[in-house]
């Protein structure tokens, strides 16, 4: 009698123990259900014209879908409307996301609003564009000076002795036109004292199509256009187009719109510097919930970039870049 109820005591120990081994697997980290974390991702613009930007969404999209993660997307339909997109992350801040992804507008204007985000607990990384501040975890960009090198080099091979130069670049004051403006600059050596004029558009097609018109009344030696980013690149490139000067005046230009790549196939541009922008997107939401499961990541992690021209346009991996409807590696 004793001995069955030993076997009784030892057999609900068992039990007991069991119960307690399948609880301790069950509420370890790495069994319990993943939290959906609320990230805010607020880029320059929304902008559905431009295919930068939508394809950088569209990145950014899948990624959260992969990685199920609650994204909300924010912005303004003006890359140069800087005091919008403060009141963007002032409104995100209040709904306590997080973390924000960020393509700031401004390189020094916005430092103290994004430096708030962090003091509050958020975790902030920067997508596309920096500020004058080391404030985020971490930035998911294009290296935008070894790109502007990259085209200022190619319109060094397009230029005479005597020739001039336009830049045609996009915000004043962005951390990417810079960059990319002073990389151009290290790009074409000694060439860039032939720079006749830089003008800003703001990001419009519209004001960009007027100050390449402009810009080359005034400077008639003009024979090479730079265009600093999409918007830049198409407005100055129809300006050249339809004043017939696409045999006078060669253009490079940054991005890849469907404009781009058919001007590009007809002579217009001669080489075009595209970036990852789906790979940037995708890449941001991948960074940002590493961060918030306290796993290391890069400062600053390059999406990638790729020279693209006619001789090459056509290779097998350069329309995978240009055509970036499919889900990128």
């Amino acid at each position: 009698m004793i001995n069955k109820a030993k076997k009784n005591i030892v057999f609900i120990f068992i039990i007991f123990g069991v119960i307690f081994l399948l609880f301790f697997i069950l509420l370890t980290p790495k069994n319990r259900e993943k939290k959906a974390y609320k990230i805010i991702l607020i880029p320059k613009t929304v902008d559905e014209t431009n295919d930068f930007w939508s394809s950088l969404m569209a990145g950014a999209k899948l990624g959260s879908k992969d990685l199920d993660v609650d994204l909300k997307i924010i912005g303004e339909k003006s890359e140069e409307n800087v005091k919008g997109q403060i009141k963007d992350i002032e409104e995100s801040a209040k709904r306590k996301p997080d973390a924000l992804i960020v393509a700031p507008s401004s390189y020094s204007k916005m430092s103290g609003n994004l430096e708030t985000i962090t003091d509050k607990g958020m975790k902030l990384v920067l997508i596309d564009s920096v500020v004058d501040k080391d404030i985020a975890e971490s930035i998911v960009a294009t290296n935008n000076f070894m790109a502007g090198k990259k085209l200022g080099e190619l319109a060094k091979t397009l230029l005479n002795h005597d020739d001039e130069i336009g830049i045609v670049a996009h915000v004043m004051g962005a951390s990417t036109a810079i960059e990319r403006e002073r990389g151009i600059k290290e790009g074409l050596g000694k060439y860039k004292d032939q720079i006749a004029d830089t003008v800003f558009t703001g990001s419009s097609y519209d004001r960009a199509y007027t100050r390449t018109e402009e810009m080359l009344k005034k400077h008639s030696n003009i024979k090479v256009i730079i265009g600093t980013n999409e918007y830049s690149a198409v407005g100055a490139a129809r300006a050249i187009k339809d004043q017939g000067l696409a045999e006078k005046v060669k253009i490079v230009g940054f991005d890849n719109s469907i404009e781009e790549i058919q001007m590009l196939e007809a002579g217009i541009f001669q080489g075009i510097v595209i970036q990852k922008p789906f790979n940037m997107g995708y890449l941001s939401i991948q960074q940002t919930v590493k961060i918030l499961e306290g796993e290391p990541v890069e400062d600053f992690l390059d999406s990638g970039y790729k020279m693209i021209t006619k001789d090459n346009m056509y290779e097998e991996e350069n329309q995978r870049l240009l055509y970036p409807f499919t889900r990128q590696q």
